[in-house]
């Protein structure tokens, strides 16, 4: 009896063995891994959000009548990108990049400024493909940010605000935009790094965060997304060379310019009245320090937060509010994020001894803009009040008036004259007294202007080194 419910016992085992065989080896498995996960998630939440920009904006290239007063070469050099010595042109210029709605109920969108600076004609173009014009809400090119306004009636999606205070080395990042008008081209990666400085021709970048997701030209102006589709940084496509290298501007940092922007049309710097310096090796070994790395209070401005608050010349400055502070360009990068009316903590050697001073940050006095002009520039300016007469008659009736220029001034070395009209500085426009004050104020702190200069009915650039 054992024998048969042995062998009974062995053909089950053996038709298990077949049953299994034929359910591994012959049946199709029809089992499919999930594909939507958190990066789907995100970019549909917010592609809706993403928009192209074109602007274009025209140059008008006039021969340059300047050239006569014995330029030096790079005044020389600086002429011959702006204009044609043989004849005179208006040519159009375009400008492509993305950006993302920040507030669909005011319809504003955030943007690089390079994108659209210059531009008088701007078109935001949605991924449903619905287009609309706008207008420029203001811009800071020292930052490389701006704001758009579209011209809409429309309730518009737009994104949820992350931060960029918490960010780790490594954590999955998304970039959305529209590299070489390919709209709305997703790229993912991971944060490379954080806080680093970007030296490009014109200006060095601070703060900025790095990541492989690519970048490309078209790219600048979207948005830069952790996992969760919260907006982190704004991607900027400023190292076009390099390979597998991003950047994006952080968003903590945006929003308080974004904030300047919207309210002023541009950013309010916070004033202390703190002039400074490097510290060479000279001025090292003169101040007995260890190194040639700090700065040195040069000058106190009269009436400054600074000159009440206690700080003087000859101090080296340690750190502002906990941030060591090595070069100038550390200083210059820590007080763009210090808003108007903050209070900074201010750490200096004097003596060999470590002191700590507080100081209350306010604007600038816009009354102090005409004696600054006159000390950088070398010129006084007035609104335009005289008459049309066969000198001024094809003269715009925009811009402030030179009246008179001191005589050791770069103006009057290159042949400028009272008569003479200034319609811009930099990027800011000049109609009319109080913007030139603002522009004074606003570039003080460059090491070079550029202004347009108006002459007979023409328009001429001219770059002075302060």
């Amino acid at each position: 009896m054992s024998e048969i419910h042995l062998l009974h016992n062995k053909r089950i085992f053996s038709l298990l063995w077949v049953f299994l065989y034929l359910t591994i080896f012959t049946t199709k498995s029809t089992a499919e891994y999930p594909r939507r996960d958190a990066i789907v998630d995100a970019v549909q939440n917010v592609s809706p959000a993403v928009v192209n920009i074109s602007s274009e904006y025209e140059v008008h290239i006039q021969n340059n009548p300047f050239s006569r007063f014995g330029m030096t070469p790079g005044f020389d050099s600086f002429f011959k990108d702006f204009f044609d010595y043989n004849y005179n042109k208006d040519t159009k210029r375009s400008n492509l990049g993305s950006g993302i709605i920040i507030d669909g109920k005011r319809k504003l969108v955030l943007t690089n400024a390079h994108v659209v600076t210059k531009s008088a004609n701007i078109t935001i173009t949605l991924k449903d493909e619905r287009e609309f014009k706008a207008i420029m809400i203001g811009a800071d090119p020292d930052s490389d940010l701006a704001v758009l306004k579209i011209e809409s009636d429309t309730f518009l999606p737009d994104i949820e605000m992350g931060r960029s205070d918490d960010l780790m080395i490594g954590e999955t990042v998304i970039a959305i935009g529209n590299p070489f008008g390919f709209q709305n081209t997703v790229t993912t990666g991971v944060i490379s790094s954080t806080n680093r400085s970007i030296k490009t021709e014109e200006r060095v970048f601070h703060n900025f965060i790095q990541t492989d997701a690519s970048i490309n030209p078209g790219n600048s102006g979207g948005p830069l997304l952790n996992i969760n589709g919260q907006l982190i940084g704004i991607n900027t496509a400023i190292y076009a060379n390099a390979q597998g290298i991003g950047f994006a501007i952080p968003i903590d940092k945006a929003k308080r310019i974004v904030s300047d922007l919207i309210q002023y049309g541009e950013v309010i710097p916070a004033w202390t009245g703190i002039i400074i310096q490097n510290i060479d090796n000279h001025l090292a070994q003169y101040l007995n320090l260890p190194a040639n790395k700090g700065v040195v209070v040069k000058e106190i401005e009269p009436k400054s937060p600074a000159q009440k608050g206690g700080i003087r010349e000859g101090d080296i400055i340690l750190s502002l509010n906990e941030q060591k502070v090595i070069t100038s360009e550390d200083f210059s990068a820590i007080m763009k994020d210090v808003a108007v009316g903050e209070a900074i903590n201010i750490k200096i050697l004097r003596n060999k001894l470590m002191e700590s001073y507080s100081i209350q940050t306010i604007v600038y006095p816009i009354e102090n803009a005409i004696p600054l002009a006159y000390r950088l520039l070398g010129i006084k300016v007035q609104n335009i009040t005289l008459p049309m007469n066969s000198f001024h008659k094809n003269r715009s009736t925009k811009g402030v008036e030179i009246i008179d220029l001191s005589r050791g001034s770069y103006l009057y070395k290159i042949g400028a004259a009272p008569g003479d009209v200034i319609l811009q500085i930099n990027e800011h426009k000049i109609d009319n007294l109080n913007d030139f004050k603002k522009a004074i104020i606003k570039y003080r702190t460059k090491s070079s202007m550029v202004i347009l200069l108006m002459r007979g009915g023409f328009g001429y650039y001219i770059t002075i080194v302060l």
